[in-house]
């Protein structure tokens, strides 16, 4: 069985280091290359093709981890992405799978949990730390928490099955910033359709 290959793409050179010593650890598991910003992890996709790309999320200056998720997805629908960060806010764990990452692990997560995630990414496996778990469950029990007021006004507007038009009626806000409301309420709930964000809202509704 050949080995998994892995692209390990963070800003700081002693987190890919320590990152590349551990999973060398591992027979089944082998590091090809490195990437210290979003612009060069694209670079090595393309040169390496990985199995898996271990991705941090912030990495100062120029592309950050979100955007080259989206990017890598696509040169590649079906890459494995797993972020690998010290962010546990719901807004970015929400962005980072709505983005196309597969997995979310945090920064202190165990040897163990590292390496099962990087198989299971190989398997088509959603793996999460379990604060990210209990994170993400929760926002998705109670959206509104991440939303702000309009937000939260809006998408339970959208139960109601008004058009974006009579949306900014309703709001009295133009038809523009309706739409750029639903594409934030889309990111932070992790759906890509209006009916998606409306089964979201009925499921609140349903839980209170």
């Amino acid at each position: 069985m050949s080995a998994i290959t892995v692209l390990l793409v963070d800003d700081h050179l002693v987190v890919r280091s320590g990152l590349r010593a551990l999973l060398g650890t591992q027979p089944d598991i082998t590091v090809v290359a490195e990437a210290a910003s979003g612009e060069e992890a694209l670079v090595q996709v393309r040169e390496h093709s990985p199995a898996v790309v271990v991705m941090d999320l912030a990495m100062g200056a120029g592309m950050d981890g979100i955007e080259a998720i989206r990017r890598i997805r696509g040169l590649n629908q079906r890459q494995a992405i797993l972020v690998f960060t010290t962010y546990d806010s719901d807004a970015d764990i929400v962005r980072a799978v709505d983005a196309g990452a597969m997995g979310y692990l945090l920064k202190d997560a165990a040897p163990e949990e590292i390496f099962a995630a990087i198989r299971g990414a190989v398997q088509g496996k959603s793996v999460m730390s379990p604060p990210v778990a209990s994170r993400l469950f929760q926002q998705l029990r109670n959206p509104d928490e991440i939303l702000t007021p309009r937000e939260a006004e809006l998408l339970s507007l959208l139960t109601e099955g008004l058009s974006n038009r009579e949306l900014g009626q309703r709001l009295f806000i133009s038809e523009a910033t309706v739409k750029t409301h639903l594409a934030h309420i889309y990111a932070k709930l992790g759906v890509e359709t209006r009916a998606a964000a409306i089964a979201t809202a009925i499921r609140r509704e349903g839980m209170r």
